[in-house]
């Protein structure tokens, strides 16, 4: 671990995702970082979506076998939660600074020197992938690629700023109520998991509004307010000079914020891929999806799935998990192959495009 003269530790009880928590004391306030695997090996840095933990946003995909043996295998990976966001996160005070997104993306960049960390992957989702974008434009040496998930890079519409400000009201005047966490729902699950058979709520549903119930009322309404006053991205998206691979939901709200900032970076830097069926968070509702682009996607840095691994589905009942390169319609092996939309995806029988 890395020496700072602006930073301490606190090592936390070991918690059942695996790994330990560090509180890293930045020069815009504590952010506690979860670190799980070894960490001489590669950083994959990790940031959630508004009132979002590292638990409640990337447990459904870490916690996949494959994604085990191919991200574990790979990296240390490096849980940044937003200020505040922690589970057990005590109130921020109302005297501290609010902060903007550009303060968000250095505190990021001040975790990496804590930890002695030169380049990273990240990984993100929507507001999460936000700050971590800006983050690999303002410090793009350090920045080795980007996985986004239903990212935003526009300033937030009149429509969008006029409902987070509506968001913001009853985080302030009632907490986490109902009418909040099924506007919440609405933002990162699509209506087919909300709602699933015969109405009844799914265990993932069930999960996540447990987690919110956790959160911080203020400490959200914080954030919130930061990706409220966001500034628009779109002009330097060219200037980003590492490799990035977009998913997002058929039905995420943030679904042609997603395909806009694809086509921005262009085709040569970015691939996208369009989960059929899907809001939001992809990483919860359909991971098996992710794991096939990002495969391929590590594989032009050199990563590679763990050997005993590499055939470990091909003989289960998954039909989402990657059994081997042969199921793979060739064209995602090409240079621009990531870019089709895979509407499902499919890795067991030959995909048609």
């Amino acid at each position: 671990m890395g020496d700072s003269s602006d930073s301490v530790s606190i090592a936390i009880d070991m918690v059942p995702f695996g790994g330990k928590e560090f509180l890293v004391k930045t020069s815009r306030g504590s952010l506690s970082v979860f670190v799980c695997g070894d960490q001489e090996k590669p950083a994959l840095i990790t940031y959630p979506d508004v009132a979002l933990n590292y638990m409640s946003c990337f447990q459904g995909l870490f916690f996949c076998p494959d994604a085990a043996s191919l991200l574990l295998h790979n990296f240390c990976i490096y849980h940044i939660d937003a200020p505040g966001h922690e589970l057990g996160a005590n109130v921020i005070s109302p005297d501290v600074p609010l902060l903007s997104v550009d303060d968000l993306a250095d505190q990021v960049a001040e975790v990496l020197d804590f930890f002695g960390l030169t380049r990273v992957l990240c990984l993100g989702v929507t507001a999460g992938a936000y700050i971590l974008t800006l983050f690999a434009m303002k410090y793009n040496e350090r920045a080795l690629g980007l996985i986004l998930v239903s990212p935003v890079c526009k300033a937030p519409t009149w429509t969008e700023w006029l409902y987070n400000k509506v968001l913001m009201n009853l985080l302030y005047f009632y907490g986490m109520c109902g009418v909040l966490k099924e506007c919440l729902l609405q933002r990162y699950f699509s209506k087919e998991l909300r709602y699933g058979m015969h109405g009844a709520e799914s265990e993932v549903i069930q999960a996540c509004l447990r987690l919110l119930d956790e959160r911080q009322s203020p400490n959200v309404m914080r954030f919130l307010q930061a990706i409220n006053r966001r500034h628009d991205l779109t002009d330097d998206l060219k200037k980003l000079q590492c490799k990035t691979l977009i998913f997002v939901g058929e039905s995420s709200p943030f679904r042609a914020e997603s395909v806009h900032m694809s086509d921005k970076i262009g085709r040569k830097n970015c691939s996208l891929v369009e989960v059929k069926a899907c809001g939001s968070l992809v990483t919860e509702e359909h991971p098996l999806a992710m794991l096939v682009p990002i495969e391929f996607f590590l594989m032009g840095f050199g990563f590679q799935r763990q050997p005993h691994f590499a055939s470990s589905s091909s003989n289960g009942s998954n039909p989402s998990s990657p059994s081997s390169h042969s199921c793979i319609a060739p064209e995602l092996l090409s240079p621009e192959g990531l870019g089709i939309k895979l509407k499902p995806i499919k890795t067991r029988a030959d995909i048609e495009i």
